[in-house]
């Protein structure tokens, strides 16, 4: 992914902080080919700098409500 804003190869050297801002910009800016396994998602999503709306539709996903 090339991303002109920030400096790839000195936020990568803390894996946390990379895989959090990846998995932003991959939501924020399009998935193209690539995917999120839905575990990872799981656990950084209560972090994560995402626009309200998609955030709101993916919580929508990961957790639906189940009718009585």
């Amino acid at each position: 992914m090339y991303n002109w804003s920030t400096d790839t190869k000195e936020i990568s050297k803390d894996k946390t902080a990379y895989s959090k801002w990846k998995m932003e910009q991959l939501i924020n800016f399009g998935l193209g080919k690539s995917k999120i396994e839905k575990q990872q998602l799981l656990q950084a999503f209560p972090s994560l700098d995402i626009d309200p709306a998609k955030k709101k539709y993916l919580s929508f996903l990961l957790w639906p409500k189940k009718p009585f």
